[in-house]
């Protein structure tokens, strides 16, 4: 369990007025950059969807930015969906919600995905690393694992999915910066990868995901990001089985997510620029 997690209690589902209002003010703040970063590279507006990254933030937090127009979730570690779900599954239901993979999915209605009752779903992506012994964990209620990264991992993912009589969607993360610090595939890897993983059963292979080079070059930063763009595009139009579907871009996030929706980014993940600093690691 991650050390924080001692220290609080992530299930809090009840905030101050003041607290509220602070990720209020955030959340339209980063919906107004992310809108003069769409116009500004000549894109449609709402093409760019707003993730909350949401490590060691608690429920009630969570649930002022989904009220503050936030309707993505993403989470890094699977102790953190468990510690949250029934909160936020309940505190979604009670504003007309379904999260995630947690109630049963219907089909697309009006643009926006809707459960089986007719409730508009917040998806809740897993984002972070995934350790193989904690699949189930995280299949009830997220419907995107992010992290996907390796053949095994996502053969693993299938098998679970499949037991459960369900279809998990996944991204392929990919080391764009070839940082050691980073997770991801290696670039030249990546199409060859994500053609096994789209043809898996009980997996959606919807997308591309990256970390943006942390350096102060943004033409460094800006070519990893196009170049995959430029990977999401070959994977889609390759003709393969399970890849069509491959459309999403998730790139970007406080500090770079400017960059990131001028090559192409349909998901930034935000996190700081939502909630502040994080008090723990």
């Amino acid at each position: 369990m991650a050390s924080y997690m001692e220290h609080k209690d992530l299930a809090n589902e009840s905030i101050g007025v003041s607290r509220s209002h602070e990720i209020a003010d955030a959340v339209h703040a980063v919906l107004e950059r992310i809108a003069a970063a769409e116009r500004s590279a000549g894109r449609s507006e709402g093409c760019v969807t707003l993730l909350a990254a949401t490590k060691t933030r608690d429920v009630g937090e969570i649930m002022a930015a989904i009220d503050a127009g936030v309707r993505m979730i993403g989470e890094n570690r699977p102790q953190e969906v468990t510690a949250k779900m029934a909160g936020l599954v309940r505190q979604c239901g009670e504003r007309g919600y379904a999260l995630g993979a947690a109630e049963e999915r219907g089909s697309m209605q009006g643009g926006s995905p809707k459960d089986a009752a007719g409730r508009k779903t917040i998806p809740f992506h897993l984002i972070g690393q995934l350790q193989s012994n904690k699949i189930n964990k995280v299949l009830p209620v997220v419907d995107t694992i992010e992290s996907v990264d390796s053949l095994e991992l996502a053969l693993k993912i299938s098998s679970r999915a499949q037991a459960r009589g369900m279809e998990i969607g996944v991204f392929l993360e990919v080391n764009e910066s070839g940082e050691a610090s980073k997770s991801g595939c290696e670039p030249s890897e990546a199409e060859g990868l994500a053609n096994r993983i789209g043809a898996l059963p009980g997996l959606a292979l919807r997308g591309l995901m990256t970390v943006g080079a942390h350096v102060d070059d943004r033409a460094v930063v800006e070519r990893g990001f196009r170049h995959l763009r430029e990977t999401r595009d070959a994977i889609a139009n390759s003709g393969e089985p399970g890849t069509a579907g491959c459309i999403e871009l998730s790139m970007g996030m406080t500090h770079d997510m400017d960059l990131a929706i001028a090559q192409g980014s349909t998901i930034v993940r935000v996190g700081t620029a939502l909630f502040g600093e994080r008090a723990f690691i």
